[in-house]
């Protein structure tokens, strides 16, 4: 398979699992609203993030791993399986390492605290939630860990797209398998069964397919090597950190706000939060695909390919991410009184700051892709740490005062803050490199993400003329975009004419 087409089969894979994501969601926080109180929502959120933080070790080992396995390659197959076996030792102990840490959040009578929820009537509910943060940590080991490895250990020989496609199989399953238990009356404890049972039975056909895969690829997993484990392990600390880092960020800002804010104000922050998840997912579907292919081109020193990797992803951005935030800025307030049954308040100045963050993050992308596929870990986790510090020290001080307001800006100025970082260091690294940062292209793609800011802005200040101020903003962002088309690299142009060439109805415009 060429790299074209392996690149268009993993990002529709990753498309895929974010149509199956985001179908759910539209369904999800409805019946979970219909079925449950707002604060079971809540904890249900919490728990979620709890996890999530806690595999944060393992996952850092998992990412480490990612990058060695693709400076490794498919050439030198013996090196590859035994960074592998030596991962899947290390990775068993993290697992069950988090799975004690657990029981002991349990034993401890911490996991109230931790959870933010001290002041629920219903304490039962805490021990259901418990019990769903166990069940979590065994479906990571079974499910997650090793899946995990061996998935990164296949994408140097070209299988990333085939085991993306199991990644949209296993998502629906985990997805709508509580959603139907709750509809079907289960509580808390019994959608977190059903969810482990639905992720447990996917994964079980998918470790046929991958040691199929492995004995086709001649990938063996022997005794380990402790030493080369744990230097991995060493070394993969800091990726944990800046993943605890950037986490704080992400999944992270629910557990610092729900003792700020309570249940109530985490479920509206979430919800109002879910189509900046969709479109990072989104993101993620086009420069997950692009990393091992980017990192081939960086090795090779390949100027023109490398702006090519860059500018398809950040033409999502100029062509569809900024205008689609403005269209949406616009027409979300009915929509979303629908669909959380109007038990949420609707905030136009969050819904617009959440949306800018990922257009921040969408920016960054291509310089943080360099920083990340180099293992430039000490950048990465002072960055990493810096934009925390922003989260939380700004939460702490503003949420008090303005609300979940205060949440958002406190994310927007850390994403700004960390794709400044990211985009110095990667330029500084390819200057030592010898190559050159694509800066009429950056300042270009910059220009759409001001352009959606001010038209999101104006709309929220001047509502009786939304209409207008949206068809002004569109207007200028798609002149951006034909800007845009100008400075890129003529090797992207031309491939760009080909694809829309092969349209059946240009095809047959050209042909008559």
């Amino acid at each position: 398979m060429s790299t074209a087409l392996r690149v268009i089969s993993g990002s529709s894979a990753a498309w895929a699992r974010i149509g199956v994501t985001m179908l759910s969601q539209l369904a999800l926080v409805p019946l979970y609203l219909s079925h449950w109180t707002v604060e079971t929502y809540g904890i249900w959120l919490a728990v979620q993030a709890l996890a999530n933080v806690i595999y944060t070790l393992d996952f850092g080992h998992q990412t480490f791993l990612e990058f060695e396995f693709l400076r490794i390659g498919k050439d030198n197959r013996k090196q590859l399986s035994n960074y592998l076996s030596s991962g899947v030792f290390i990775g068993v102990c993290l697992s069950i390492f988090q799975v004690l840490l657990i029981i002991i959040f349990l034993i401890s009578g911490m996991l109230p605290s931790l959870l933010g929820e001290l002041e629920l009537v219903d304490r039962s509910i805490l021990y259901d939630a418990g019990i769903a943060l166990l069940l979590q940590g065994i479906v990571w080991l079974i499910c997650t860990s090793m899946i995990g490895l061996f998935t990164r250990a296949l994408a140097p020989f070209g299988y990333y797209a085939r085991m993306s496609w199991w990644g949209v199989l296993n998502a629906a399953l985990s997805i709508f398998a509580p959603v139907v238990a709750v509809v079907l009356g289960a509580d808390l404890l019994i959608t977190s069964l059903v969810a482990a049972g639905a992720s447990i039975a996917c994964s079980g056909f998918q470790y046929l397919d991958i040691f199929h895969l492995f004995r086709r690829e001649q990938i063996i997993i022997g005794k380990p090597s402790l030493k080369l484990g744990w230097k991995n392990l060493l070394y993969s600390i800091i990726i944990s950190g800046r993943n605890l880092l950037e986490n704080t960020r992400q999944q992270g800002v629910r557990l610092i706000l729900t003792p700020l804010s309570g249940a109530a104000g985490l479920a509206a922050f979430s919800t109002m939060r879910t189509g900046a998840n969709v479109a990072l997912q989104g993101m993620a579907s086009v420069s997950n695909p692009l990393m091992p292919e980017l990192m081939r081109f960086l090795h090779q020193r390949d100027q023109k390919r490398i702006e090519l990797a860059f500018g398809t992803v950040w033409v999502v951005v100029v062509v569809i991410l900024a205008p689609a935030v403005v269209v949406l800025q616009a027409v979300i307030k009915p929509l979303y009184s629908i669909w959380t049954r109007g038990q949420i308040p609707f905030n136009p100045w969050l819904f617009a700051m959440l949306s800018q963050t990922v257009l921040v993050y969408a920016l960054a992308q291509p310089a943080i892709a360099v920083v990340k596929g180099n293992n430039l870990l000490k950048p990465q986790l002072s960055i990493s740490a810096f934009a925390a510090i922003v989260v939380v020290g700004g939460m702490w001080v503003l949420v008090p005062a303005a609300g979940i307001l205060g949440a958002g800006a406190s994310l927007l100025l850390a994403e700004a803050i960390a794709a400044a970082g990211y985009k110095i260091v990667a330029s500084r690294w390819m200057i030592q490199a010898g190559l050159s940062w694509p800066r009429r292209s950056f300042h270009i793609v910059s220009n759409s993400v001001w352009i959606a800011a001010g038209a999101m802005g104006t709309m929220i200040c001047f509502p009786q003329v939304k209409c207008f101020i949206l068809i002004g903003s569109l207007l200028l962002l798609y002149w951006n975009v034909w800007r845009y088309w100008q400075v890129l690299p003529e090797l992207a142009t031309e491939r760009a004419r080909k694809i829309i060439v092969t349209v059946p109805i240009v095809k047959k415009m050209f042909t008559v």
